[in-house]
């Protein structure tokens, strides 16, 4: 399976960063959102981070533009999915919602084009019951922001073919990632352990055992994380991690994963992280 053209459905945090390292790596991509005005509002971001490379020597103006000319935006789900040889979804973390957008894609597409979904969490198994050919569906969890972050974590179902899965790890090399393969169950292996980190800072801070800077600082000092359970949090979003850890609390019946009274306050007053400049940090 040879991938030359790829849509991305969903402009944002994720959508986006999955856009620019596709088109970076020389695939042609359509990114779609729902408004003309939220897809440019991720092309213009993806513009941004690439400035800010070339500001850090880490990239070229020509590979600037090299990028930008393989990009192009749209609010026509049809339009982006014509001749794409891998559509991947970056939409809202509600299953049902994924779900309605699936079928309409694979009504639009080829009979031999690969479909990814960049849940975290959601089972991939239950995805792929809304598709006709499900041999062809697979994860494809990108991690935040996508075009620093090395990890692709491929989340099979039973019925996900090889096809699909050696087509995934040698799209992965292309994007310059390091692919994980990971069986289908619930949170993968990232979230699940990622979760379960973060609820339990998050309660560590509600109970005054330290601010947010030393329980963050004690992970990156004492284990070597890149980032504290805390500032990854902001990063994210308080309310994606919510409902990430909403779901694995009833998916595997452990309340460990349960949202912490904090995250729930932050959450209700629109303190999301640094998406919206407040939340267990100010941005």
């Amino acid at each position: 399976m040879i991938i030359e053209k790829v849509a991305v459905l969903g402009a944002g945090t994720m959508g986006h960063g999955i856009a620019h390292v596709c088109a970076m790596a020389g695939y042609q991509v359509h990114l779609f959102d729902i408004s003309e005005d939220s897809t440019q509002k991720g092309l213009n971001k993806i513009k941004n981070n690439l400035e800010k490379g070339i500001a850090r020597g880490k990239l070229t103006e020509q590979q600037k533009q090299n990028t930008l000319k393989m990009l192009t935006g749209t609010s026509s789900l049809e339009t982006a999915c014509t001749d794409a040889n891998l559509v991947i979804e970056a939409i809202p973390e509600i299953p049902e919602l994924k779900q309605d957008l699936l079928s309409k894609v694979e009504s639009l597409i080829s009979s031999e084009s690969i479909i990814g979904s960049n849940t975290s969490s959601i089972s991939i198994e239950t995805l792929a019951d809304c598709l006709k050919i499900p041999q062809r569906f697979i994860g494809t969890h990108f991690f935040n922001p996508v075009h620093i972050m090395k990890l692709l974590e491929l989340v099979h179902h039973p019925k996900t073919s090889d096809i699909t899965i050696d087509a995934l790890k040698n799209f992965s090399l292309k994007i310059n990632k390091e692919a994980i393969l990971v069986k289908n169950s619930p949170g993968f292996a990232t979230s699940r352990l990622g979760v379960a980190l973060g609820m339990e800072a998050i309660r560590m801070l509600e109970e005054n055992v330290a601010s947010a800077e030393d329980i963050d600082k004690a992970m990156v000092l004492g284990y070597r994380h890149p980032m504290g359970p805390l500032k990854l949090t902001d990063l994210v979003g308080l309310d994606v991690r919510k409902n990430i850890g909403e779901y694995l609390a009833q998916e595997l019946k452990n309340p460990a994963f349960s949202p912490p009274k904090l995250m729930l306050k932050l959450v209700n007053q629109g303190s999301l992280g640094q998406k919206t400049g407040q939340g267990f940090y100010t941005w």
